[in-house]
C-alpha cells in the first residue's frame, strides 16, 4: 500500500496497469456512457473508439482545478487555502490478491483518494470499473468536498474504487474482491474517519459486504457501532429509506425550482435521459409523476427514441432484468447524434463525465441541462450551451441529493434510529431547495454561471472554517 500527502505528493510511477485480465475471458473495451451506480457492460466497438479518444484528450482533474481557480478569485480565497484545496490530502493505492472461481490468483489495484476533511469525515463513493484512474478519482474526490461544503453537510470529500470489469466476474468473485479491498484499506476507512458509498459499478449489496468485513476487523465490544462505516446499504442492514432514489430526487427538486423561476409548467413537457441506471431511471420515473414525458434514452449499449414517450416503470424494470436498454421493444433504436438532436425541454445527463462536448452541445435543442452525473459537460461544451442560451444546473448542486441522504443514513446509524421515508424526503426537499436558492441568488448577484456560484459558496464555507481554525501547528 502506498500513501502520499498533499504537501509532498509524488507522481504515480509507470502506466496504470490495473488488474490482469484472466485468460478465460476477453478484456473489455473502453466504455461510452455508463449510468451512475449501476452495472457496466462493454459497448460496441465504434462507441469504444470514440470514448477512448475522448478520455485521451480530457483531463478531468485539471478541469475541476480550473473551476477552483475561477471561484477562488471571485471570493478572494487566500492563496495558501487555494493551494491546500488544489490537491488531495491523501492518495491511497493498494494492490491485493484474490482467488478466482477457477482457482487462479489475480492481483487487483484499488484506490482511496481523501481530498479534505476540514468539515468532517471523508465521504465519497467507490467505483468498480475497468477505466478507474487516479486522475478521475482525484477530480471526483475534490467535487465531493465542494458538494458537502455547499450543502452544509459535516463531511469532507473522498472517492475510491477498484480497477476491474465487474461483468467478467461471478457474484462470488465480486464478493471476494470487495471484501479483500476492504481489508487492504484497513484503518483508512471508518465511521468517524472515511465513509464510502456506492458509485458506478457498485451497489447496496457491496456496501453490506464492506460493512460486514470492516465490522469483523474491530474488537468485539465495538463491533455493532461500526455500521456507519458505509452508507447506501440495504434497508435490512442499516440503510436509509429514500437513499436509492436520493440523487435523482435531488435532481428533480432542482428542476422544479428552476421551472418556478422560469414560469415553466412541467406538466406536458418533455425530456431526454442519457444513462438509465440508478440516477437516470429514477429521474425519469419522478419526472413522469410531474407530467414530463421521456422521449429518448441512452446507455452504454446505444440509444432509443419513442415519439409517444417511454413508460419509465416498464423500461426501468427491463433494465433491471437485462442490464441495459438494448432490445427493449418499446422504443426505436437511434444513433448518438440523433439522440442529442432530439428536441425536448430538459436533458438529463446521468452517465459518465465528458459526454457533452462541443459537438454534442451543438446538437442539443433543449431549454435546460440538469446534471445527474458528475462532470458530464466539458468546458467547451458548457461554453457553447451558455452561448445558445441553454440553462445548466451543475452537478455540484443537482446531484448532491445522494450525499445528503447518505448523511441522514450515517446519522441514523450513529443514533440507532430509523427514519421513515416521509421524514427523509421532507429533509431532502428542504435542503435541496435551500441550496438551489442560495446558488441561484449568488449567480444573479455576481453575474456568474451557476456552476461557478456553487463553487464560490462552497469555498466561502471552507475558507471561513480555515480562517477560524487556523493552520496547525
Amino acid at each position: 500500500m502506498r500513501q502520499t500527502n498533499s504537501m509532498g505528493i509524488t507522481s504515480e510511477p509507470g502506466k496504470d496497469k490495473g488488474a490482469r485480465a484472466p485468460k478465460r475471458k476477453a478484456p473489455p473495451e473502453p466504455p461510452t456512457p455508463v449510468e451512475a451506480m449501476d452495472e457496466v457492460i462493454s459497448p460496441p466497438e465504434q462507441a469504444a473508439k470514440e470514448a477512448s479518444v475522448s478520455e485521451a484528450e480530457y483531463e478531468f482533474f485539471k478541469v475541476i482545478q480550473g473551476y477552483l481557480d475561477e471561484a477562488a478569485s471571485i471570493v478572494g480565497l487566500p492563496a495558501h487555502i487555494r493551494e491546500m484545496l488544489a490537491q488531495p490530502k491523501n492518495e491511497i493505492i493498494v494492490h491485493f490478491p484474490v482467488t478466482m472461481d477457477d482457482g487462479t490468483l489475480r492481483v487487483f489495484k484499488g484506490y482511496r483518494i481523501q481530498h479534505n476533511n476540514l468539515l468532517g469525515p471523508y465521504k465519497g463513493g467507490l467505483r468498480f470499473h475497468h477505466t478507474v484512474s487516479l486522475d478521475d478519482l482525484k477530480a471526483l474526490a475534490t467535487m465531493m468536498t465542494w458538494k458537502c461544503a455547499l450543502m452544509n453537510i459535516p463531511f469532507g470529500g473522498a472517492k475510491g474504487g477498484v480497477k476491474v470489469d465487474t461483468n467478467a466476474l461471478s457474484r462470488a468473485e465480486l464478493m471476494r474482491i470487495t471484501r479483500r479491498f476492504t481489508h487492504a484499506l484497513g484503518n483508512n476507512i471508518g465511521p468517524n474517519y472515511d465513509i464510502p458509498a456506492p458509485d458506478v459499478g457498485s451497489n447496496a449489496q457491496m456496501m453490506v459486504w464492506i460493512m460486514d468485513t470492516y465490522m469483523n476487523q474491530v474488537d468485539h465490544a465495538n463491533k455493532n457501532a461500526q455500521r456507519a462505516v458505509v452508507t447506501g446499504k440495504t434497508l435490512t442492514c442499516g440503510g436509509s429509506p429514500g437513499r436509492e432514489k436520493a440523487t435523482a430526487q435531488g435532481v428533480v427538486h432542482c428542476i422544479t425550482e428552476w421551472a418556478k423561476d422560469n414560469r415553466l409548467e412541467l406538466e406536458g413537457k418533455t425530456a431526454i435521459v442519457q444513462g438509465f441506471g440508478n440516477v437516470g431511471s429514477f429521474t425519469a420515473l419522478l419526472l413522469g409523476k410531474l407530467g414530463v414525458s421521456t422521449l429518448a434514452v441512452g446507455d452504454h449499449t446505444g440509444y432509443m427514441k419513442s415519439t409517444e414517450g417511454f413508460n419509465p416503470h416498464k423500461l426501468s424494470e427491463y433494465v433491471k432484468q437485462h442490464g441495459s436498454i438494448q432490445g427493449y421493444a418499446g422504443g426505436t433504436p437511434i444513433t448518438r447524434e440523433e439522440f442529442f438532436s432530439t428536441k425536448a425541454d430538459i436533458f438529463i445527463p446521468a452517465a459518465l463525465e465528458n459526454q457533452v462536448r462541443a459537438q454534442e452541445a451543438e446538437l442539443l435543442d433543449v431549454k435546460l441541462v440538469a446534471e445527474g452525473a458528475n462532470g458530464p459537460c466539458s468546458p467547451e461544451g458548457e461554453a457553447l450551451l451558455q452561448k445558445k442560451g441553454i440553462a445548466i444546473i451543475p452537478d455540484v448542486l443537482a446531484n448532491s441529493g445522494g450525499v445528503t441522504v447518505s448523511y441522514y443514513e450515517w446519522v441514523q446509524n450513529l443514533r440507532s434510529e430509523t427514519w421513515d421515508l416521509e421524514e427523509v424526503d421532507r429533509r431532502l426537499e428542504r435542503t435541496m431547495k435551500d441550496a438551489y436558492r442560495r446558488v441561484s441568488f449568488f449567480a444573479q448577484e455576481k453575474r456568474v454561471p451557476m456552476r461557478v456560484a456553487a463553487y464560490c459558496l462552497a469555498l466561502q464555507n471552507l475558507g471561513k472554517a480555515y480562517d477560524e481554525r487556523g493552520i496547525f501547528p
